[in-house]
């Protein structure tokens, strides 16, 4: 397994002391753009990066809907607040454990992916995002939000010398231990290498500043940002940005009747449901609860 450094929410008090009243107006704008962005239904959908669950409910549509965290806690404050579905047409819940690094699901598994406020923390981001491509099925659709190096803070600080690192520099910037900035047109290349197509681009929190959100009401900043969305495909100078990338056609489609596979060989393992499951390399991984753990 590799040992590349992961940033761990294990214990954190995320849901509660970031997302506070403070951040309705980032949650808002996140949502509008996720909505649009997003395929309304679909058989299987993951969230990489999941957390406690706060986008759940946009993804109603879809049959099977897997929560993907690394962090423990961070998943049981998901399943609470979700359950197990599957009723009265709400999708069936699975919650992973497991490093994005090594993804526990077979190839041309998903219809979608989504990773919101996720790509920031990897240190190796082409490997998390060739990954994301191998799980797609043919034709499905990725909608990955990430931080963009661009964005006119960045700028306006390193024009008046506040500032060392370049925002027009293409290459990623670690500005705080893993927690990374990225310029628009290296994600852009990075989608490409990985064999998908950029379909639709959108910026948002535009007006992610703290004085602003003390002054102006938030529905009105999140009305504005609506209107401002639709012009990230032809420039992106906001903090955050959305972008729906497609595999192809021929993209590799999973087997039937498998789910699960070996974070540690890539073997394939079965279905939800099993307790445990037993590789042939010799690896065990187990369900607790309701969380299946594949963390090594």
């Amino acid at each position: 397994m590799s040992d590349t450094p992961i940033c761990n929410y294990e214990g954190s008090r995320y849901s509660t002391e970031f997302w506070t009243s403070f951040r309705a107006y980032e949650d808002a704008v996140e949502r509008i753009a996720l909505r649009t962005m997003l395929p309304p239904r679909g058989r299987t959908l993951i969230e990489i990066g999941a957390g406690h669950g706060r986008l759940g409910d946009l993804y109603h549509g879809y049959d099977t809907v897997v929560f993907f965290d690394y962090a423990r806690t961070q998943l049981e404050q998901a399943v609470a607040r979700w359950g197990r579905g599957g009723a009265s047409g709400e999708p069936r819940y699975i919650y992973v454990q497991g490093n994005f690094y090594h993804l526990p699901f077979v190839p041309g598994l998903f219809d979608t992916v989504t990773m919101v406020r996720t790509l920031h923390h990897a240190n190796d981001a082409p490997a998390v995002l060739r990954g994301v491509a191998e799980i797609l099925a043919p034709r499905g659709v990725f909608v990955l939000e990430f931080a963009n190096k661009r964005n006119l803070k960045a700028i306006a600080r390193y024009l008046l010398r506040r500032q060392a690192w370049s925002p027009f520099d293409p290459q990623p910037v670690e500005f705080v231990e893993l927690n990374f900035d990225f310029h628009p047109h290296w994600i852009w290349e990075q989608l490409r290498q990985v064999g998908l197509q950029r379909e639709a681009v959108r910026t948002v929190s535009h007006f992610r500043a703290a004085l602003l959100k003390k002054l102006v009401p938030t529905s009105w900043l999140v009305r504005l940002d609506s209107l401002i969305q639709p012009t990230g495909l032809l420039w992106q100078y906001s903090p955050s940005v959305f972008v729906r990338a497609r595999a192809a056609a021929q993209h590799v489609r999973a087997s039937e009747g498998t789910f699960f596979r070996c974070p540690a060989c890539g073997a394939a393992l079965g279905d939800p449901g099993t307790e445990r499951f037993h590789c042939s390399c010799g690896a065990t991984w187990p369900r607790e609860g309701q969380i299946y753990d594949f963390r090594r």
